[in-house]
């Protein structure tokens, strides 16, 4: 049914997913409007850090199963993976999205199928049908023909965690929400050429809800943690003690707090559910502010550990200290900087005037926002070695093989709980 399929956006889910099809000697192409990325992938590399990927786009690319391209061409399946952040005011922005239907719209036929995967406010993907029936007013589209509609579309969100994004991709279940039953099968099939784990259906609407639902969950989980993270800060308690304890109750699973929360799905798909509902999404609302705050809240701890050591210093000025920033990726042991509270709080840092010194094992350079003459890369030992306040913003598994060299050093922030 499906010999080659379309990837539209290669980035951290995007080219895992073509790979994996390419991999199941599928032909794919991957449509992607940066030039750098189009070019390292048909070298056979990768532009991310993903454990096993590299391998595997080498393989498919060396096999002629995936090929790279700025525009897309036909094929008989469409899945589009590009980014969906938000404006100012926590706005929905669509645009990627439309985008990507004004691209695939011209090499559309009869028989095709369209899945949106990008993370959605509810309703997106009947606009994607939306703006594929106005592009293609020649074609019909399942809200107008339904079951026997020339194109079907469907929506099917990943569920994956960084750094074991090929692993989950393959064995975690997939709920598949098709506009029409046909579509729904369609998909079905289309996703059963790679994927293990069990293959769920329901409709479009639900299935953009589900995506929110799973990550507005986590959110309210670890804003729970953050909070509590702070309370205990006020009161003099240990808090990754006091969690440890908690935790040996039987019906008891706190998380462990953060500098906050970032990456592409967590920071901001809870603030589509409340932007839809607003008056309805009181605890998600809180929950998102709770974590927004806390890289505030470290940054305070920050300026408050410099003050005690520009005290012990007569004569020095914010111009004179120096801070280690130890990680800048929203999570431990990826590259991804996307929504990082850890950068927020770096870029931060730099604004009060000191040098810092960033340490990010998983990144070559610092990305070209954080250009500064008060700012740089680093490598560990020699942040620990000349700055004068350490702050941990990331539980990256070098600081761990080191944790007793950050420990004895005199001014120490752990934000990740590295000392836990």
């Amino acid at each position: 049914m499906f010999d080659t399929i379309s990837m539209i956006g290669l980035g951290y889910i995007g080219l895992p997913t073509a790979t994996l099809f390419a991999s199941r000697r599928k032909k794919v192409i991957g449509v992607d409007i940066n030039q750098h990325t189009v070019d390292t992938i048909n070298q056979g590399k990768i532009h991310i850090v993903e454990p096993e990927l590299d391998m595997l786009v080498q393989a498919a690319v060396t096999a002629g199963n995936l090929r790279a391209t700025t525009k897309p061409e036909p094929a008989e399946a469409f899945l589009i993976a590009v980014p969906t952040p938000f404006t100012d005011g926590h706005k929905p922005d669509l645009s990627f999205i439309e985008a990507a239907a004004q691209a695939i719209a011209p090499v559309l036929a009869k028989g095709n199928l369209v899945i949106l995967e990008s993370t959605s406010p509810v309703g997106t993907t009947e606009k994607l049908a939306e703006w594929l029936a106005q592009a293609r007013p020649d074609l019909s589209f399942p809200q107008q023909a339904a079951e026997a509609a020339d194109i079907q579309i469907a929506y099917c969100p990943e569920r994956v965690l960084p750094g074991r994004v090929v692993h989950e991709l393959v064995s975690n279940d997939r709920v598949i929400g098709g506009m029409t039953r046909t579509a729904t099968y369609m998909a079905a099939a289309l996703y059963k050429i790679f994927v293990a784990g069990d293959l769920v259906a329901t409709n479009a609407r639900t299935a953009e809800m589900c995506k929110l639902t799973e990550n507005s969950f986590r959110d309210v989980n670890i804003a729970f943690a953050n909070e509590l993270s702070m309370i205990c800060d006020k009161l003099s308690i240990n808090v990754w003690e006091l969690i440890a304890l908690a935790n040996r109750h039987p019906r008891v699973n706190i998380l462990q707090p953060g500098a906050g929360v970032g990456g592409h799905c967590i920071a901001v798909d809870p603030w589509f559910i409340v932007d839809t509902t607003p008056d309805e999404a009181r605890i998600i609302r809180t929950a998102r502010e709770v974590n927004d705050h806390k890289p505030e809240w470290v940054l305070h701890k920050v300026k408050a550990a410099i003050v005690d050591v520009l005290a012990k210093k007569p004569g020095s000025t914010m111009a004179d200290i120096k801070v280690a920033c130890l990680g800048l990726a929203f999570k431990p042991d990826i590259d991804d900087l996307r929504e990082s509270p850890a950068l927020e709080i770096t870029q931060h840092i730099v604004q009060l005037g000191c040098k810092v010194m960033a340490v990010e094992p998983n990144i070559k350079a610092l990305p070209g926002k954080m250009t500064s003459s008060n700012l740089g890369l680093t490598v560990l030992e020699d942040a620990l070695g000349n700055a004068d306040v350490v702050c941990v913003l990331v539980k990256h598994k070098p600081f761990i093989e080191a944790v007793e060299g950050v420990r004895r050093h005199s001014q120490v922030i752990d934000a990740a709980g590295l000392f836990a």
